[in-house]
């Protein structure tokens, strides 16, 4: 089943401990696996991030990342594949220990990849990470004005913001503050969960001319905008402060219009997916896949002003982080184990009829970072792309930048710098 659109997508919210020695996925790192398979689709997701300054050596960057990320057991994980039953439960397996010998790669290791992050980061997301070790790397790649790591590793291992979480501890810089409105909330009944994972796959959303089979290269292509703007735009309501991922999603719809890719049909109406981090304030740095997806539809008014309200309004009235807390509890209490009805709702949730674009954005939380005597400038999430979907967008904020990427597969890459080009203009187009 698709990471990104499942009926209710998420995972039990268990501390960053890991298994002993060998123990079940959960539901949804089960999905996510098994997805590795899944045609040309590869699950490998990423981060980049941008420093400007003297780069670290290999062997201090290593040190680093054996000091402040040798107490995550979640990256002592390996996947253990089913062997003789096709519909066997994946599990994971811990190492007694990891070496980051193994896992912080410097360039150029191996020579025939490229040597430019940009470039680099669009090759990694079309290779999948090698069976026997923990599925995640860490590569050092000289840039411009100073340098850049690209974290990657297997989505069923981490989601985006466990990848933010882990380069933000890589670096020095102040604690992020506790996070406003995540106290945790009484778990709902399961006939609530239910009820909105069923409203969740209804109605259908409409396809777009781009969705089909997804080939095996990715395109990458990014749009930075300064986070004024982003802020500009947020006031853009006379009802009060939209918030950020609503101009994410505003915008988004702004720019598939743009594009003539939107239309102005009325039903079946286009919606974006919405991975929505349902870790509480007390589980802010915690690993693995705690996220549910929630569908949020893209308006296709003109009005730049009218298309934010209408998204702000949708998210506040579905109370996006109960809504998807509920889905994450209804996925975790599954079953482990595969049958009819999940793999119907797997190939319905990974088709366009589900949902027409996934819209991701993830934030540091945090102020100024830095890595030695290097800054960081600037991060963006790399999503990996799922069946029939080859365009995923993401927004990443960070101190003063905000970074608003597009990943497509190598046969609609000319999407990609277009949309998140797009996206940057229809921001700016909503300050007042």
């Amino acid at each position: 089943m698709n990471h990104r659109t499942p009926p209710a997508g998420g995972c039990a919210l268990t501390r960053d401990s890991g298994p002993a020695a060998d123990a079940p996925m959960t539901p949804l790192d089960a999905w996510l696996y098994r997805h590795q398979s899944s045609g040309a689709v590869c699950m490998t997701a990423g981060m980049l991030a941008w420093f400007e300054g003297p780069a670290p050596s290999p062997a201090r960057l290593r040190e680093r990342v054996r000091s402040r990320w040798g107490s995550h057991e979640r990256l002592r994980l390996t996947a253990l594949a089913p062997t003789g039953e096709p519909r066997a439960w994946p599990r994971w397996a811990t190492e007694p220990a990891w070496d980051p010998l193994r896992h912080v790669v410097a360039f150029p290791d191996p020579p025939d990849l490229p040597t430019a992050p940009e470039a680099l980061a669009a090759q990694l997301l079309g290779r999948p990470l090698g069976p026997g070790r923990p599925p995640w790397r860490l590569h050092l790649v000289p840039s411009p004005g100073g340098f850049a790591l690209l974290l990657v590793a297997h989505h069923a291992l981490l989601d985006g913001t466990s990848l933010a979480t882990l380069l933000r501890t890589l670096c020095d810089g102040p604690v992020p503050p506790p996070r406003r409105g995540t106290d945790p909330v009484p778990p709902p009944r399961m006939r609530l969960p239910l009820a909105r994972a069923l409203t969740d796959l209804l109605p259908r959303a409409r396809p777009l001319p781009f969705h089909g089979p997804v080939d095996a290269r990715r395109a990458v292509a990014y749009c930075r905008v300064p986070m004024s703007e982003l802020s500009g735009a947020r006031e853009a309501l006379p009802s009060g402060r939209a918030s950020a991922n609503a101009v994410f999603l505003a915008a988004t719809a702004g720019a598939l219009r743009a594009s003539g890719l939107l239309g102005r049909r009325p039903l079946p109406g286009a919606w974006a997916m919405v991975p929505v981090d349902v870790r509480t304030g007390d589980e802010a740095a915690l690993l693995g896949n705690h996220y549910a997806t929630v569908r949020v539809p893209l308006p296709g008014s003109a009005d730049p002003v009218r298309r934010l309200a209408a998204v702000d309004g949708f998210t506040r009235r579905a109370v996006l982080k109960q809504r998807a807390r509920a889905q994450a509890l209804l996925v975790a209490s599954r079953p482990r184990r595969y049958g009819a009805l999940t793999e119907a709702l797997g190939r319905y949730a990974d088709s366009p009829y589900y949902s027409s674009v996934l819209c991701s954005s993830v934030a540091t939380h945090a102020g100024p970072l830095a890595l030695g005597g290097a800054r960081l400038t600037a991060l963006t999430a790399l999503p990996s792309l799922s069946p029939g979907h080859p365009l995923a967008l993401t927004m990443t904020l960070h101190d003063a930048h905000v970074v608003v990427t597009a990943v497509t597969d190598h046969g609609h890459r000319h999407l990609a710098a277009r949309t998140a080009a797009l996206i940057g203009r229809e921001i700016r187009a909503l300050r007042p």
